[in-house]
């Protein structure tokens, strides 16, 4: 096929929105189970649901659940690990599986090789409130309990709620009795992780934090003795209000890690059990951990040798194996270059997810004897011609006051096409939700079905974003709504000066946190002609009291206690600016959502009065919750997307439905 010359942004692409929302999603909560894997993966067009999955020790992979099973725990809504294992309990027959169902939030224990594989309920469904949910968890076969996160609903407002550790039987004696769950801890402790057994199972540790605190701001790492009816002595060893502790494991010989931020990033240390003297094994500008966004996350695992298999690095985190006495730190061989918090180990093999700009994420095994890697599950498979995958680029550049911003910038690119000479193409900044989050420089079709049409992509790790030490996390404090749209303005004038982009058409998207950035630009700022609004923050002093109980409090962080600055919460909310939105926008909402609800979009709409309002569309999703995952869901929303950018910036993509706007 010869190459032709057609304007930006109307390149026909073998991308549709059909194949990029099939790929929608990662593979999650690896771990290993015996010589086997498990993890589970997304499924979009089965509803969004989470599959369990399984690879055999001679690598074949299957389903563990058939649909409608689907296992994802909600957690502090964001969740966290939803299942765990005994590979070989008593009697054999294969491992005893424990997982949390999404729909009704039970714990279900199945013996996937029995006959009799069906799973049966350990916990009981409460009618109270958000009910009774579980996280991060860990079998205890000699003990014939699981323990684990419990979160309890105590009524029916958002913040009614109650979170311990807890033990649950195994035996199914508690699937309709709640008085059989034991609690291992009290509820003075606002938020929880689950608990870290010693070698000897006499000591467990865990973190804790409470409201105003984030995870990245400060957290607790206890640590108590364990008895025959629980947990005694409990107290604190490290952390503290302006100290993160993500994550705590012991080593086979009852050495104690965790990783702190007391240096200014999340380094590896040692902690003393009896004294919480903590000492940095391996003291580096670089991150050995992240934001706790989901309950079980891990980013280093103890190896049998002595040695700790970590992932390490500024913004990108890569796979490494850690001497801790010598620090000698050797990273893993391979062409992944971004890593989930998601490491497994069995013997000396370490396991974990990776991706790069070319590759999806799948299952990554390092051979720490021999020092190969190789993909083992979930592998990467090609869906559509690599020539028409963007070629990202890191870049930084610098934002107000002389600060560096991090991004990543995808030129359009689709080797069958070419624009006319002297034409710019347009840019999109995407920004990530969080806000303390990041986003890596992965392989997504949904950035391909934009860029092979001829739109570039900008994804900007604004101040704040996790990945780079506190201090660049602690940009955001206090001036949400400033710094992130300052940093997101400088990605794209800096493109429009060095002549990469057209400066008529540069668009704004984001959802949740992002759907805030995006939200607070188009009324604040002239930069973008239009932008893309998912499920976001718009209304913040409303939100506040609104939203979850895990971020209640975390506008006091991120804008200051409204009782004492209330005036910052309503002028940077766009709620209060709407008649000043600076161009077109879609809206996009799923009325199942608790973390940004309806509400929040539809008292933005309800402030756009006049004739002078922007054309735009407010599409809605029943069932659909805080992210979006059902295929149909992800097609309608980027054929959305791609005609609001075609009617704006004045180009007819093929194939894509119009997009009906109005004022």
């Amino acid at each position: 096929m010869s190459v032709r010359t057609v304007p930006f942004g109307a390149w026909e692409s073998p991308i549709d929105a059909v194949k990029a929302a099939s790929f929608d999603g990662r593979p999650e909560w690896l771990g290993a189970v015996g010589d086997e894997l498990w993890w589970t993966a997304p499924r979009p067009a089965e509803g969004g649901r989470r599959a369990l999955m399984r690879r055999g020790a001679d690598g074949t992979e299957v389903c563990a659940l058939p649909a409608p099973w689907n296992v994802r725990s909600r957690v502090i809504e964001y969740g966290g690990v939803p299942w765990a294992a005994d590979a070989a309990p008593a009697g054999g027959g294969g491992p005893l599986i424990v997982f949390t169902h999404f729909d009704d939030q039970r714990l279900y224990a199945f013996r996937p090789d029995r006959p009799d594989a069906a799973p049966r309920p350990l916990t009981p469904v409460s009618r109270v409130g958000g009910g009774l949910r579980w996280a991060d968890l860990c079998v205890m076969p000699e003990r014939g309990e699981v323990w684990c996160v419990l979160e309890e609903f105590t009524g029916e407002g958002a913040t009614d709620v109650r979170r311990v550790i807890a033990a649950v039987p195994l035996d199914g004696s508690a699937a309709e009795d709640r008085g059989r769950v034991r609690e291992l801890t009290d509820d003075s402790s606002r938020f929880v992780t689950g608990p870290k057994l010693s070698p000897d199972r006499r000591q467990a540790v865990w973190t804790a934090w409470d409201h105003p605190s984030m995870p990245w701001d400060g957290t607790e790492l206890r640590i108590a003795d364990v008895g025959d009816e629980g947990f005694t002595g409990i107290r604190t060893l490290i952390g503290g209000p302006e100290e993160s502790v993500p994550q705590a494991e012991w080593a086979g010989d009852g050495t104690l890690y965790a990783v702190t931020d007391r240096s200014g990033w999340w380094n590896l240390h040692r902690v003393d059990p009896a004294t919480g003297n903590a000492v940095n094994v391996c003291p580096r500008e670089e991150e050995f951990g992240g934001a706790g966004w989901k309950i079980g996350l891990r980013w280093f695992a103890p190896l049998p040798d002595g040695t700790l298999a970590v992932l390490h690095g500024r913004g990108a985190l890569r796979l490494g194996v850690l001497d801790p006495v010598t620090g000698e730190l050797t990273d893993a061989p391979g062409p992944w270059t971004e890593w989930d918090a998601a490491l497994a180990v069995n013997g000396s093999r370490v396991t974990g997810l990776a991706a790069s700009a070319m590759t999806g994420h799948e299952i990554v095994e390092l051979d720490t004897v021999g020092g190969h890697t190789r993909s083992v599950g979930a592998a990467h498979a090609d869906t559509v011609d690599p020539g028409h995958l963007p070629r990202p680029v890191e870049r930084i550049f610098t934002g107000a006051g002389g600060r560096d911003v991090y991004a990543h910038v995808y030129p359009p690119h689709n080797p069958d096409f070419i624009a006319p000479e002297g034409e710019l193409p347009p840019y999109v900044v995407w920004v990530h939700g969080g806000p303390t989050s990041r986003v890596p420089m992965v392989l997504d079709l949904e950035i391909a079905y934009f860029t092979s049409r001829g739109i570039g992509v900008a994804e900007v790790n604004y101040g704040g974003s996790t990945g780079y030490g506190r201090e660049y996390r602690n940009r955001l404090r206090e001036r949400w709504g400033v710094v992130d749209v300052e940093d997101c303005v400088t990605v794209a004038e800096a493109l429009v000066k060095e002549g990469s982009a057209d400066p008529a058409r540069l668009a704004i998207r984001g959802g949740s946190a992002g759907g805030w950035t995006t939200g607070a630009a188009l009324t604040s700022v002239t930069t973008f002609a239009c932008g893309a609004i998912s499920y976001p923050i718009l209304d913040m002093a409303a939100w506040a009291a609104e939203t979850h109980d895990f971020e209640s409090r975390y506008t006091e962080s991120l804008v200051g206690p409204i009782a004492e600055v209330p005036e910052r919460y309503k002028e940077r909310s766009p709620v209060y600016r709407a008649d000043g939105v600076a161009g077109p926008f879609v809206l996009l909402q799923g009325l199942a959502d608790v973390i940004c609800p309806p509400a929040q979009s539809e008292r933005f709409l309800s402030h756009l009065t006049g004739q002078g309002a922007p054309p735009h569309a407010y599409l809605t999703f029943e069932g659909e919750g805080h992210g979006f995952r059902r295929l149909e869901t992800i097609v309608a929303c980027l054929e959305a997307e791609l005609s609001l950018y075609g009617q704006v910036f004045g180009f007819t993509p093929p194939g894509v439905p119009r997009l009906g706007l109005s004022s």
